[in-house]
């Protein structure tokens, strides 16, 4: 019914069924995984009003299993994509694999889902460290790379009165880089509210 898949990894589709509406998948070699991608195969839907709860599962110290959750999968969104690699706290959160024994040792993560009602997945909180960011990377160069332009240039800044005239020098003001930032996509940070 379930996949699993860590970049440069083979698909995972040997869920092991722990009890009713539980299963597990085990990612070895745990500590080298950022993001792991849990999926329906679409062979099986889940039951009418049910979805799966997608946990996470490292040992803690003492070869404990801590659970959090990630989020969830239905029938109408079958994949999430989830980054693990800022989990690995010794806090866990409520879970409903109880203290089933699930054998786990110190280098194998699992992944757990939970096949629960509908009305019970939306009243959960999944872990906020969890959720892929939806900004795509370019987006994210473009950002940081304005706001780094920003940052430089406003490090050079000087009153008129402090300018020494320089024939040449070009001088740009800084109200032409406002007037450009309030009509671009890409805001820079330092000017965020100069917009009227």
């Amino acid at each position: 019914m379930f996949g699993c898949l860590v970049a440069g990894r083979l698909v995972q589709t040997d869920a092991q069924q722990v009890a009713e509406g539980k299963f597990v998948f085990n990612l070895p070699d745990y500590e080298s995984v950022n993001h792991v991608v849990v999926f329906m195969l679409g062979t099986t839907p889940f039951p009418v009003g049910a979805g799966g709860s997608v946990y996470f599962s490292y040992p803690d110290k003492c070869g404990m299993p801590v659970w959090q959750l990630l989020g969830f999968i239905t029938n109408e969104k079958p994949s999430a994509i989830f980054k693990i690699s800022r989990l690995k706290t010794e806090e866990g959160s409520q879970h409903p694999f109880g203290m089933m024994n699930i054998a786990q040792t110190q280098s194998v993560a699992q992944i757990g889902i939970s096949v629960e009602p509908m009305e019970l997945l939306t009243q959960q909180t999944p872990e906020a460290s969890a959720a892929v960011s939806t900004v795509d990377s370019f987006t994210q160069f473009t950002q940081k790379m304005l706001d780094n332009f920003y940052n430089f240039s406003t490090s050079f800044a000087l009153t008129q009165d402090r300018m020494t005239p320089n024939p040449t020098e070009m001088f740009i003001p800084a109200s032409i880089v406002m007037k450009w930032d309030c009509n671009h996509p890409y805001k820079l940070k330092g000017f965020q509210n100069s917009c009227g």
